[in-house]
């Protein structure tokens, strides 16, 4: 089975930042697992119980396994004990590929979180340890764009979502306690649009971009390339 870990910082993450792309993944017969370091709490019209059950609801559209680990929200650090959590998820699960949140981004959770993957993808190859489970390296890191922080960016390459961006839309909507309560629409359909933004750059209706540290090697040109 070809496996991929979606992080994120909170529950809603990864469905903002590649909810198209986790819809296509499930699609191609991928086995997704997404991964919250903390369960999102507090905020102002939500609560642990409101937020797993939107996340689980998330999940079930999107057609992904989810797990949620206890770290606190708001004061998510990359720290020894930390990363050994991550990495125990990754031994367990042995993802080839793993996305993370973009290191640069407004919010110091999320900033942690990527720290936490590069290092728990560290952590978990290391032969010699108390981390449960055997050494295992994922091939690589691959980071998904915040929506905190509008930088000017230059993705490593973009993901066509056309056929999955309502999929995409669908899953954020089931978090009503972040966006439908307090009026918050607008920044789902902000979002929406710079997808379609990425789109128009390679001739299809929506894409989602990404970045990668390490150079990609492609053995031939990949499916779709334009």
């Amino acid at each position: 089975m070809k496996r991929i870990l979606c992080v994120g910082a909170h529950p809603d993450d990864v469905e903002m930042g590649m909810g198209g792309t986790v819809a296509s993944l499930v699609d191609q017969g991928y086995e997704v697992l997404l991964l919250d370091l903390t369960n999102g709490e507090p905020t102002p019209y939500g609560s642990p119980e409101i937020r797993k059950k939107e996340s689980e609801e998330a999940a079930k559209i999107l057609g992904v396994k989810r797990i949620t680990l206890d770290l606190p929200n708001r004061y998510l650090e990359d720290t020894i004990e930390n990363r050994k959590k991550v990495a125990a998820i990754i031994r367990e699960f042995k993802p080839k590929y793993i996305f993370a949140p973009y290191f640069d981004d407004a919010h110091p959770d999320h900033i942690a979180a990527s720290k936490l993957v590069d290092a728990g993808r560290f952590y978990a190859k290391l032969t010699k340890s108390d981390i449960p489970g055997e050494p295992f390296f994922p091939k690589r890191i691959i980071y998904y764009f915040p929506i905190h922080i509008r930088l000017s960016i230059q993705p490593s390459f973009l993901i066509d979502i056309s056929k999955y961006l309502n999929k995409k839309k669908e899953a954020i909507y089931c978090y009503k306690s972040q966006f439908v309560v307090p009026k918050k629409e607008a920044i789902i359909e902000s979002l929406l649009i710079e997808n379609r933004y990425w789109g128009m750059q390679v001739y299809t209706e929506a894409a989602e971009p990404f970045f990668q540290k390490e150079i990609p090697l492609f053995y031939q040109w990949p499916k779709g390339y334009k």
